[in-house]
């Protein structure tokens, strides 16, 4: 008798890995994200990015600007897609006001780190981030390389 392997299935959706190379994250937040049909069936094809996407505040409530959903060809015809549309975050009131309270304080800004899936939901990490300086992303990237070397002659001395 075989055994039946379930198919690998990977949560995450799209990632903004220039976030972490801009910024500084002090603090990670799940947010829950209103999207349309049209927007999660996109979605679950992969056809999302959040490479220039921010976080602002209006009216007290959280919005997700300009992550890119690209809608699908097979898309009914009375719907009219909007792939950068403006989409509501969905987060509790004492959230919010704790962000909007750091994001006044000098330097910093509210980023979109990634988008996932999490019990059939699509979710928003959103960070609490701080900007780097051009020093600062030089000495990063200086750390990554000596980390790779460190283990490459580790692995070699083995």
């Amino acid at each position: 008798m075989s055994k039946k392997s379930k198919p690998s299935f990977n949560p995450q959706i799209a990632a903004n890995k220039k976030a972490f190379h801009d910024y500084f994250i002090e603090e990670k937040i799940e947010a829950g994200i209103s999207l349309e049909g049209w927007e999660v069936k996109s979605i679950r094809a992969g056809k999302a990015q959040m490479k220039e996407a921010y976080v602002t505040f209006k009216n007290g409530e959280a919005f997700l600007f300009g992550a890119h959903i690209a809608p699908l060809m097979s898309a009914s015809t009375h719907v009219h897609p909007d792939p950068i549309r403006t989409r509501k975050l969905l987060l509790h009131k004492h959230e919010i006001d704790r962000l909007m309270g750091s994001m006044d304080r000098k330097g910093y800004t509210i980023v979109p780190l990634a988008m996932y899936w999490k019990k059939g939901m699509v979710k928003v990490e959103i960070g609490l981030a701080k900007g780097k300086k051009d020093h600062d992303k030089r000495a990063t990237i200086k750390e990554r390389e000596w980390n790779i070397e460190k283990q490459r002659v580790l692995k070699g001395s083995v």
